[in-house]
């Protein structure tokens, strides 16, 4: 909570998340919480996702709390390419948190916590009417941390670059000082040179995972480019101004105008020095140009080859629950029961006519485009993600060309 204060972010929580009252997904999440007393995690995915998208989050940063929870989680939320710049991990012998734990009490009439021990109410008032909660005896506290550390040694490879662990079993200030010391760095990359690295591939191609997994390994920027547009819009700046009437009217974006949001993004000083990952632009040659003549020109340019029928596979199989939020796959994730079958539905953007146009646009430049950038790598991207990666890491790592693009 001090942290959130004093960098003055947004705090998501699972418990924050579900209970926004303008959100369908929250409305669905609130009524699995009461059936299973947990949200699904691709329905708690996807509220991160929309809460992030929210101006606040946008322009002003966040703070996850207690989430990802599991490997899983941790997967989905990087394959959206969501990247946290810091990571930490608040560590205490389990006897010091059951006793912790086991102090715990609340007050009914406003909900505010208290503790035995470190946290004692004056008023005698406040003081007779605090309770217990539920699931904090030494037996449940015990489990629940068996639990948890059985997941959180999973969730930790996920960070490997960018996870501190602070001890928790000393004075509060000391926590506070001591994480934000470290969110207030600023971390190095970790690659052999400055990489300026170019993503390109049709839709459903895995880019957005690809640049997550490279920006947390090696601590590059992740420049999305529709992120980006979005970013300046929330933010009201003068190129937000003149971008948010074609959003409006989900009309093309000007290529002068992507391009120079996207020279400010590259010109800035972490870009400079620990170096970029973009992907979402450019789409053709013209954009190409137009990238290198504002003088941002990648050093590894990577081509990820999808097939077709495995894009349409991928995409047009897709199916969500509207009651629950949660994601099906009609061939590598079916729906449990048929009740659910029965009421899934399918996003617009994934219909195969849809999918097979932005595919046909991709394809049609795409031969100019790599004929613009000789020395790009093509990589199958119809593999295990991970496969994938370790290719273009072997690609990323190569020592640079004699003639740098």
């Amino acid at each position: 909570m001090w942290l959130r204060k004093h960098l003055n972010c947004s705090l998501l929580t699972v418990e924050n998340l579900i209970a926004r009252q303008h959100s369908s997904l929250a409305a669905g999440a609130r009524s699995q919480f009461q059936k299973m007393k947990a949200v699904p995690r691709r329905l708690l995915v996807k509220l991160i996702q929309e809460r992030m998208q929210e101006e606040d989050c946008v322009s002003q940063g966040w703070i996850l709390d207690g989430i990802p929870e599991t490997r899983e989680q941790a997967l989905m939320i990087q394959t959206l390419g969501i990247t946290p710049r810091h990571v930490i991990l608040l560590s205490a012998p389990d006897t010091v948190l059951i006793e912790r734990n086991m102090g715990k009490r609340i007050d009914p009439q406003t909900g505010e916590i208290y503790h035995t021990t470190f946290d004692w109410p004056p008023e005698s008032e406040i003081q007779n009417r605090l309770i217990v909660p539920t699931g904090i005896s030494e037996p449940e506290t015990a489990q629940k941390l068996l639990e948890y550390h059985r997941n959180i040694i999973r969730v930790l490879p996920s960070y490997p670059r960018v996870l501190k662990v602070i001890s928790a079993d000393q004075p509060c200030v000391d926590v506070f000082y001591q994480a934000l010391t470290y969110v207030q760095t600023k971390h190095r990359s970790n690659a052999p040179f400055t990489p300026r690295v170019l993503l390109c591939g049709p839709v459903g191609s895995g880019k957005s995972l690809q640049a997550a997994l490279l920006a947390q390994k090696y601590s590059l920027v992740n420049v999305c480019c529709g992120q980006l547009l979005t970013e300046a819009v929330a933010d009201e700046s003068r190129y937000g101004e003149v971008i948010r009437p074609y959003f409006e009217k989900e009309m093309t974006v000007p290529d002068s105008v992507i391009a120079n949001v996207l020279s400010q993004r590259l010109s800035k000083q972490d870009c400079v020095q620990k170096g970029w990952v973009l992907h979402g632009f450019p789409r053709d040659r013209d954009q190409a140009h137009l990238l290198h003549s504002l003088g941002h020109q990648p050093n590894r340019v990577f081509f990820l080859n999808v097939p077709l029928d495995s894009v349409i596979e991928r995409l047009t199989l897709r199916r969500t629950d509207p009651v629950t939020g949660e994601r099906y796959h009609l061939l590598y994730k079916p729906p449990p029961t048929m009740e659910i079958q029965a009421r899934l539905r399918q996003n617009p953007k994934d219909a195969e006519e849809r999918v097979k146009l932005k595919m046909s646009l991709f394809y049609r430049s795409s031969a100019e485009l790599e004929e613009f950038y000789k020395q790009a790598i093509t990589l199958n991207g119809d593999q295990d993600p991970y496969t994938v990666f370790e290719y273009i890491e072997s690609g990323l790592i190569h020592p640079l060309p004699s003639e740098v693009l």
